[in-house]
């Protein structure tokens, strides 16, 4: 009998596109293939059929249902991304007189939060953040939704790099006072013995003091330097992300070895950036005796009185961040096949379950 493939599992429209944090945004958006569906192959020229990976489903429907999927994904390992966070500024946050000493570890850190502020705070500053996240997705997916509708215009490669920046640009201008407040609200902690007073009441109360304090630019400290982050990221993930997708097709039937391998292409590029994230959380810190001119000024002020390791803090979260949301994708998509699977009408085997969906064709035509 000939076999007839269906549409791709969810597995495979997510395409494995992992953005494992809530500073990085996956602005490599693979335009170049959701254009080639409406004719334009002949201008991008197309990748080796080893390279290519599965079809992305540009439907509204698909979209919405991967953000919610990534998102809810997100809250589950948003207690991760706190902790980083705390860790990662926690020098400020004793020049602030916030924090008495600090943290030995990610587990201690762990415990002196729940211990001080409660489980619930783990989540503090993750709203903020998914609402950015929601936004830079929505942005961008409208953005070469348009692109796709404009027949007239030739989508050369340039073009397309050109769009691309156009979405990185704009989103992330638009994104950053969201990433300035949903930092500031993790990092600040309760003072302790001083009747659990924050610095800040809530999101609100962020942009009030902010606003009045240093103006609209106050919005966007460390602004510079995540957009160099953003690019050298995006960088690597181009350079790289063909050996993502070759080992991705040689693995795909293998869920746990296209996660390790997926697990590993994306430390590598969040380690190689992390310094310079480090650098931007820090300029975003900037209140009361905690001062930063300027990109240059914050990094030759932790280089001098705080060490090279200073760039690194916090990163031993980020790690425990990247594992953390990498297996709870796998099984979010995991349980979405299996549920796909089970609704799936000419189902002849468990094989589905796994992303092997099939349809039976009669050889006789019928």
């Amino acid at each position: 009998m000939e076999h007839e493939p269906l549409h791709p599992p969810i597995s495979q429209k997510i395409h494995w596109q992992l953005d494992l944090s809530f500073r990085h945004f996956n602005y490599t958006t693979p335009l170049i293939e959701s254009i080639r569906g409406n004719g334009a192959s002949s201008v991008v020229k197309p990748m080796p059929a080893a390279f290519v990976g599965a079809p992305m489903e540009s439907s509204k429907a698909s979209f919405i249902t991967k953000m919610v999927l990534l998102d809810a994904a997100k809250a589950a390992v948003a207690p991760f991304e706190r902790v980083k966070l705390l860790m990662q500024n926690q020098n400020d946050i004793i020049k602030s007189g916030r924090l008495p000493k600090p943290y030995n570890g990610i587990f201690h850190c762990f415990a002196t939060t729940i211990r001080h502020e409660g489980i619930f705070s783990l989540w503090r500053g993750y709203p903020v953040m998914a609402i950015g996240d929601v936004f830079s997705k929505v942005i961008r997916y409208n953005i070469f939704e348009y692109a796709k509708t404009r027949e007239d215009i030739r989508w050369t490669s340039m073009r397309v790099l050109e769009l691309n920046c156009v979405a990185f640009f704009a989103t992330q201008l638009l994104v950053h006072p969201f990433l300035y407040a949903g930092t500031r609200m993790a990092t600040d902690v309760k003072i302790t013995g001083n009747s659990g007073q924050r610095q800040f009441n809530g999101i609100t109360d962020v942009y009030r003091k902010t606003l009045k304090s240093y103006g609209i630019v106050g919005l966007y400290r460390g602004f510079n330097i995540t957009l160099v982050e953003l690019v050298m990221l995006g960088a690597l993930s181009t350079g790289l992300s063909p050996w993502k997708l070759y080992y991705s097709y040689i693995l795909q039937n293998d869920y746990l070895s296209r996660v390790m391998v997926e697990f590993g292409f994306d430390i590598c590029g969040k380690m190689a950036t992390y310094s310079m994230d480090t650098v931007s959380r820090r300029m975003m810190m900037t209140w009361g005796g905690v001062k930063y001119k300027s990109t240059l000024h914050a990094i030759a002020q932790i280089w001098k009185t705080e060490g090279v390791k200073t760039f690194y803090n916090g990163a031993g979260a980020e790690i425990l961040l990247c594992a953390a949301y990498t297996g709870t994708v796998m099984l979010v998509i995991y349980v979405a096949d299996v549920i796909r699977a089970a609704t799936e009408k000419g189902s002849d085997d468990g094989r589905s379950a796994l992303g092997f969906t099939a349809r039976w064709k009669d050889p006789r035509g019928k």
